[in-house]
């Protein structure tokens, strides 16, 4: 009988927090419970030894590039981070923070806003809403940091209740599609050589555009693989006629989705875009938070959910079904990142088309263990919260 209530309350918390609702908050009385009777009581039956409070902790740590990232603006060789930590009753939960340039991000500006939060006022991890909510009233911006904090969160929520957040929210892992591996843009002699090194484990690749080579490069990548390509231009083409004409060239070469073309600003080259357009079309920078989605309805066919813009898993779970009842598509991105926020947006694979979930691949000083990639897919390790072993 006692192990029986121990499961129904561990499956009741699964269905809640699955649910989006928050649990076990609030100063509950004591139940009045018949003589004989066990009682369903709110606190574990055994406390793990560890604080009685959370207790958030941080620390910088730059992730080291494996070979120089190149975009239509910048190139770079390491990416500013943060990696924190949410110690509760003796579980912890990761998070990170991690700021590519375009962010305006900082491991200063991180770290001022880190030590603003305040989880001890908290009695109970559970109250993801109470708690996230807090901590994005806390600034306007500040979306790494705020996903750092959301994703140690979902960590510590995830291994208390012993499942991974794939499951929590009902998605099947077999439904997890292939990742894309990022060729940045470089001599044709070092992108072939990219392109070798992965194309026998990667079912499709992910190319950067956006300069004044575009079809020496997307030829360069077609000279040593005809693996689908994914290409992102990251706002790199100024005109809309130019823009078609690519498109219906980089089709004709196997690419299979194009994400954010023109810049931000211009929406009506983009709506011009996207009714001729023979490709899907993404945003990416175009999209950052919730109230962005239904913007990008009627500009494009799809959006790139990235948990560094949008605060994390709280708020991407949201965009992700808002995009759906919108009748759009859902691609999920990273930056520059360990396994542990990698992992954490891998959990929510199984319910979009397309993922670039590669940031961990792209270093050398990962911490973690986590989502892996097998013949070209995601493969969601049956760990709880987001699936992390610390290396």
């Amino acid at each position: 009988m006692k192990q029986n209530r121990r499961d129904f309350l561990r499956i009741a918390g699964l269905a809640a927090v699955g649910a989006g609702l928050a649990i076990g908050c609030g100063t509950r009385k004591r139940q009045e419970v018949p003589e004989g009777e066990e009682p369903l009581s709110d606190e574990p039956v055994q406390q793990p030894a560890g604080p009685r409070r959370m207790k958030l902790s941080f620390y910088p740590y730059e992730l080291q590039l494996k070979h120089t990232f190149t975009v239509s603006s910048y190139s770079r060789t390491t990416t500013p981070g943060v990696q924190v930590e949410i110690a509760y009753q003796g579980f912890t939960g990761y998070g990170e923070a991690s700021m590519p340039p375009y962010l305006g991000q900082s491991v200063e500006s991180v770290t001022a806003f880190l030590q603003q939060v305040d989880l001890e006022q908290f009695a109970d991890p559970f109250c993801l809403e109470d708690i996230l909510t807090y901590v994005d009233s806390l600034s306007p911006g500040d979306t790494a940091a705020k996903a750092a904090v959301d994703i140690a969160l979902h960590d510590l929520v995830g291994k208390m209740l012993g499942a991974p957040w794939y499951r929590i929210w009902g998605y099947d892992p077999a439904k997890a599609p292939s990742t894309t591996f990022t060729i940045g843009i470089d001599t044709p002699e070092v992108m072939k050589e990219k392109t070798l090194e992965c194309a026998g484990q990667f079912n499709i690749l992910k190319v950067k555009l956006g300069t004044d080579r575009d079809k020496e490069i997307i030829e360069t990548i077609r000279s040593v693989t005809d693996l689908p390509i994914a290409v992102d231009v990251n706002q790199g083409w100024g005109d809309r006629f130019r823009a078609l004409d690519m498109i219906y060239w980089l089709k004709e070469h196997g690419v299979v989705m194009v994400e954010q073309p023109l810049a931000i600003s211009r929406y009506d080259d983009q709506a011009w875009l996207f009714e001729r357009s023979p490709l899907p079309l993404f945003a990416d920078e175009s999209v950052q938070r919730l109230p962005d989605v239904p913007r990008m309805h009627g500009l494009f066919s799809g959006i790139n959910i990235k948990l560094m813009k949008c605060t994390g898993l709280r708020e991407a779970h949201r965009m992700v079904e808002l995009a759906r009842s919108l009748g759009m598509k859902v691609m999920l991105g990273c930056m520059t990142e360990t396994s542990c926020a990698v992992s954490a947006a891998a959990q929510l694979s199984p319910a979009v088309d397309f993922a670039d979930l590669d940031g961990n691949l792209l270093i050398s000083n990962d911490l973690f263990r986590g989502v892996a990639v097998v013949d070209g897919r995601l493969a969601l390790p049956d760990l709880p919260g987001i699936g992390l072993v610390k290396c």
